[in-house]
């Protein structure tokens, strides 16, 4: 490891706890400001904050892997996703801004539902935290799979001997330095370090793959045309009816990602969520397509050049060793540990404020102060982290597996429920607890029986879709039934 990449790196790693030192003295004092910035966050920072900590390492790692190992069909992923993003600014942002802050001025997702159906608040609250801490604790552990990919393949025989695994070690300095601007700064550090993060991914995901294609021994032209994969380039190679809805029903996703839509009960004005969505489209489209080109050229490179690669997942941080200066090599590490570190702090973070304000302060300490009630956050967000690891221990995991299970997860028992609670004025509060626990339950199960590998003998049915149909209808079905019981808001 030459000296300039170590000093890139740490030169990011100071860069990252000074903003969150930053963020501690400006607005950790309650919990609207620790939990949400006290709702004052530009757009820019607001957009590139909910698409970095949307992508994660799955834009450099997961995206990128599956396009080298199966060509361009693989974009299907991402043009869902793309899509889903879109709707999500247009149809959850602005009414979610408005009626979070107009219904007792919640703090956290399940807070908003339990104000929206007071008839049903402790149960919303209790399920919907346990569904969040639950699927968070998976989504954050893929993020650490992420950073132990990078340690262990970057720095192997570099880092000194320890009784950890040069895996192992990198997932505990991944966790250690969220830890500690996430700690210290809350919301604020997470999205100013977002908005940070996002801009050096987005500048990585425009540079790497122009260097891997015109570059020395690079892989321009005709070198695409010659991966030995059949339909390497063609989008609708191999493509079944099932295998193209599993692949753009990513999008539906974006509707119950707690991490992500927190960022739109976060913005400092209703009239500036088009601005902010103007900003997070533009950024997305951009780094999807890089992260597109970086796997299918990234593949003609190593087929060129006769190299190996064993994990297609670690194509990023191999072609960061072999075709750049020291010093940009630690600049691309920094991009990768960018897009791991952003998703980790918004999943700890969002976890921490569900255990601390629909579980310490719902049942433990009703009437804990401000300081009291931000100290048990960052007491939360080191436990969920350290669940987190546990997890994430086992070095054979994929980031892409991990990140599509819990996708899915807040996908169907969040999406059909945030999206109807904001858009339907009869849904009750008995069918938006039928629609949370039908969603994850389903979720479960198919994942649990296998379907999502092989459905009625052929390819897997992505999880999401029985899941999100499933929570819908039980949604519309309950709220029908019961709809005596409603409380008009």
């Amino acid at each position: 490891m030459n000296t300039a990449t170590l000093a890139s790196l740490a030169a990011y790693f100071i860069l990252m706890l000074a903003i969150g030192l930053y963020a501690w003295r400006k607005s950790t004092d309650d919990s609207e400001g620790y939990l949400l910035a006290g709702r004052n966050l530009p757009p820019a920072v607001a957009a590139l904050s909910a698409g970095a900590s949307d992508m994660s390492g799955w834009l450099l790692l997961g995206l990128p892997g599956a396009l080298y190992a199966a060509g361009l069909v693989e974009a299907w992923i991402g043009i869902g996703l793309f899509l889903g993003a879109l709707a999500n600014w247009i149809l959850v942002a602005p009414r979610l801004r408005e009626q979070t802050e107009r219904m007792g001025n919640a703090l956290t997702i399940p807070q908003f539902l339990a104000n929206r159906f007071p008839e049903r608040a402790t149960m919303l609250r209790v399920t919907s935290a346990v569904i969040v801490v639950a699927f968070f604790t998976v989504y954050t552990a893929a993020g650490l799979v992420g950073g132990g990919k990078l340690f262990e393949t970057a720095f192997a025989g570099i880092l000194p001997n320890t009784m950890f695994s040069d895996y192992m070690l990198g997932i505990l300095i991944t966790a250690g330095i969220v830890l500690a601007y996430t700690m210290i700064g809350g919301f604020l550090a997470v999205s100013l370090t977002d908005f940070v993060q996002g801009l050096i991914m987005m500048v990585a995901l425009i540079f790497m793959p122009l260097v891997v294609m015109f570059g020395p021994g690079g892989s321009a032209g005709e070198s695409l045309s010659d991966v030995p994969v059949a339909g390497f380039l063609d989008i609708t190679h191999g493509l079944t009816a099932i295998g193209f809805i599993s692949a753009v029903t990513w999008g539906l996703g974006y509707f119950g990602q707690p991490h992500i839509i927190v960022r739109f009960m976060a913005i400092d004005k209703i009239k500036n969520v088009p601005r902010a969505a103007g900003y997070g489209m533009g950024w997305m489209g951009i780094a999807l397509a890089g992260s597109i080109g970086l796997g299918l050229a990234g593949r003609a490179y190593v087929e060129r050049n006769g190299l190996v690669i064993e994990d297609p997942e670690t194509i990023f941080i191999v072609l960061a060793q072999l075709l750049f200066h020291p010093a940009v090599t630690g600049f691309l590490y920094a991009a990768l540990l960018a897009a791991i570190m952003s998703t980790i702090s918004s999943q700890l973070l969002v976890s921490s404020s569900s255990l601390t304000e629909d579980f310490y302060r719902l049942f433990l300490r009703r009437n804990a102060s401000e300081r009291e009630a931000v100290n048990v956050s960052r007491v939360a967000v080191a436990l969920v982290a350290i669940a987190a690891c546990l997890l994430a221990s086992d070095p054979d995991s994929e980031v892409l597996g991990l990140v599509s299970n819990a996708w899915a997860g807040f996908g169907a028992a969040f999406g059909p429920l945030i999206l109807l609670a904001l858009m339907w004025r009869g849904m009750t509060g008995t069918g938006a607890v039928a629609g949370l626990v039908v969603g994850a339950a389903v979720v479960a199960g198919w994942i649990w029986l296998g379907w999502n590998q092989s459905f009625l003998g052929g390819p897997g049915l992505y999880e999401i879709v029985p899941g999100f149909a499933a929570s819908m209808l039980a949604i519309v079905v309950v709220s029908k039934a019961t709809e005596r019981t409603r409380i008009a808001v």
